[in-house]
């Protein structure tokens, strides 16, 4: 019978921009001697830091099945044990089982993590940044690496040398015995891989007792005012001509500009490219004495030959078209549209930069319909049929809080007392 191979852990990601250039690096790392045993690093272009520490986590877990290629799929006593050590929190909460998963990039990552060893064979410790600097010196060598256009090689790697073995030990629990006893490092690897995860109310994922995250990035997403096309309800994109407000969607635009005065809430104020959220942007930005930033994966829906015509009009001219665009988010509109997962892709690029450039503060965003009912979406984690099911009235305000685990929170959807 083959004894159980015991192995530590350390991974971590990072990201130059976030998103922005980044790279991973794992260690495997003898839980006894604290001897290195396998190193892994690698530029993977432009990401974010979530998605990188997940990617250290999957390359570190495949080092160490790498190490006991035999070992059998369900352990019993025989094949590998590993204790995962990072200093994401994110990765080791979801990993573990106490927070969902919501983010889309997160779950294939995470589901694919999971499959390379049993969940039983695995634990997971959340540990200071202090304590995983040799992945983190990794991950930066993978940055630098890519940087000047190349990818990490072991040969040109000086992690090892310059990251004492020590923090391998200070995770580990004291037990008796005399140094270099190694019956006594033999137990103190099996206490630390062996250690109980935490019941799954010691962290709940929301509530009262729910960790400190710091203050969110909250998005008042505002829809534009009325145009002439408005209230005919005619297929507005950004594919089309480029209305401007009537006078009814300047007034609406001042009624908010007045109402986001009086709240004093709003601290940026990002819009579309299109000029019917400009102008009420501007409206805003007027009272508020702020600037206003574009973000172009903001704009509308291009809806293609749909642009300018009733929903009746496109029933009678592309009736199949039509039917097929409300069956499927893949499907676009006549002419070369933009289907619904087009827009989803693009608009959920946008929230990410800003989420990045506004951690902790209140961003106005001024948008329109498809935008603003992607983001609710995306936050609820609802089908794309959903996008069928909300009302969004012209000027109206909706809320989105992100947090910097990756979750969302929608406070507030198709306000429009400010208007009455």
């Amino acid at each position: 019978m083959t004894p159980e191979r015991q192995f530590v852990i350390e991974a971590d990601g990072g990201s130059r921009g976030n998103p922005g250039p980044a790279g991973y690096g794992a260690v495997v790392i003898d839980p006894v001697t604290g001897e290195t045993l396998a190193e892994a690093a690698e530029y993977i272009g432009v990401a974010t830091n979530n998605v990188a520490e997940y990617k250290g986590l999957i390359a570190g877990l495949r080092a160490a099945k790498a190490l006991v290629p035999d070992a059998p799929e369900e352990p019993d006593g025989d094949g590998v044990r590993v204790h995962v050590r990072m200093d994401s929190k994110l990765v080791v909460e979801q990993m573990s089982g106490r927070w969902k998963i919501k983010h889309p990039d997160m779950k294939p990552l995470a589901a694919e993590a999971a499959r390379i060893l049993p969940a039983s064979a695995v634990t997971y410790e959340w540990i200071p940044r202090e304590r995983n600097k040799h992945a983190d010196r990794l991950a930066n060598e993978a940055m630098d690496a890519g940087k000047r256009g190349r990818q990490w090689e072991p040969s040109a790697s000086t992690a090892a040398l310059d990251t004492p073995r020590s923090s391998v030990a200070a995770g580990l629990p004291p037990v008796s015995g005399p140094p270099g006893d190694a019956a006594a490092g033999a137990a103190r690897a099996r206490a630390a891989l062996n250690r109980p995860a935490p019941a799954a109310t010691a962290a709940p994922q929301t509530g009262w007792g729910a960790p400190d995250l710091g203050a969110p990035a909250t998005f008042v997403l505002l829809r534009h005012g009325e145009t002439a096309l408005t209230p005919e309800k005619r297929f507005s994109g950004s594919g089309g001509t480029d209305p401007e407000l009537s006078a009814t969607g300047r007034e609406q635009a001042a009624h908010a500009a007045e109402a986001f005065a009086a709240r004093g809430t709003v601290q940026e104020i990002v819009s579309s490219p299109l000029r019917r959220c400009r102008e009420t942007a501007g409206a805003v930005a007027a009272r508020l004495g702020l600037e206003v930033r574009i973000e172009g994966g903001l704009r509308e829906t291009d809806f293609g030959a749909w642009e300018g015509l009733t929903f009746g009009e496109v029933k009678e001219r592309y009736g199949a078209d039509l039917d097929a665009w409300l069956a499927s988010a893949k499907a676009a509109p006549t002419g070369g549209g933009e289907s619904f997962a087009e827009v989803a892709r693009r608009v959920a690029a946008a929230r990410d930069r800003l989420v990045t450039r506004y951690a902790g503060r209140t961003v106005l965003v001024v948008t329109h319909v498809t935008p603003i009912k992607t983001l609710v979406r995306l936050a609820l984690g609802a089908p794309p049929e959903s996008l069928f099911r909300m009302e969004l009235s012209a000027a109206s305000v909706s809320t989105v809080a992100y947090y910097a685990d990756g979750n969302a929170s929608v406070r507030l959807l198709n306000d429009t007392s400010h208007l009455r």
